[in-house]
């Protein structure tokens, strides 16, 4: 299992929200740079990074502190918010970003991510942010009424590297993954799924290990590393194990 330590970016600062709310973020490091680095040095093989007024703009905003994330680390990097249009996805992977993630393009423009996805196998995934198990969009200021596996399956077969699946609710709360959610949505597809919201502690890694789903890619660390709850090298060792 992949672990994937998150920077969310607000006004070129590493921050975390609470239920995806603006007004709620907590500035955790001013240099992102530092903290990329501080996550590779911890031994951490890739880096999960969200552009989050990208998110709410529709283009992407953090562009400085992203390069200059990019620039201090050899990790590979999966980067979304704000990336809209084929232009966008064709810059980040110029610019050495591995893995592009659209969130509310999968819903507003299916056609995109399939286009990209057959352009760049592997290297787009699809965020889908659930509130309530209905699909979330515009930095998740907006709902659907669209099931989460219902999107996902549109994307099957089309060379998508993996479902980001976020639980809107447990987002920076610290509840706990959930696990069970996840776990339906992995036995319900076939691309690869990462678990994203609530991870307050290590257990939530064994948690999602104990469902048994092989479908089940990885887990996205925000709050719980930035706070000390986890402790890199258990969790990691923990990931490892089969």
């Amino acid at each position: 299992m992949i672990l994937f330590p998150a920077i969310d970016l607000k006004d070129s600062q590493c921050v975390r929200l609470v239920r995806g709310a603006m007004e709620s973020a907590t500035v955790f490091n001013a240099d992102p740079a530092a903290q990329a680095k501080e996550f590779a040095d911890a031994g951490f093989e890739w880096l999960h990074c969200v552009d989050l007024n990208g998110a709410f703009d529709g283009r992407s905003t953090n562009a400085e502190a992203i390069k200059a994330i990019r620039a201090a680390i050899r990790l590979p990097i999966q980067l979304g918010g704000g990336i809209r249009d084929m232009a966008g996805i064709e810059s980040w992977l110029a610019a050495g970003i591995s893995r592009v993630i659209l969130g509310t393009a999968a819903l507003k423009n299916p056609a995109l991510v399939k286009t990209a996805a057959h352009k760049f196998p592997g290297k787009i995934a699809v965020g889908i942010d659930a509130r309530d198990g209905k699909v979330a969009v515009e930095g998740w200021a907006e709902t659907s009424q669209l099931d989460v596996a219902d999107l996902a399956r549109r994307f099957e077969d089309v060379g998508v590297a993996a479902i980001i699946f976020t639980d809107i609710a447990r987002d920076g709360m610290l509840g706990g993954v959930n696990a069970e959610a996840t776990a339906a949505l992995a036995r319900a597809i076939r691309i690869p799924v990462i678990a994203s919201g609530g991870v307050a502690g290590i257990e939530d890694i064994q948690n999602l290990k104990a469902t048994g789903e092989r479908n089940i890619l990885g887990v996205i660390i925000g709050r719980a590393l930035y706070d000390g709850r986890i402790d890199p090298k258990a969790a990691l060792d923990l990931a490892s194990k089969r």
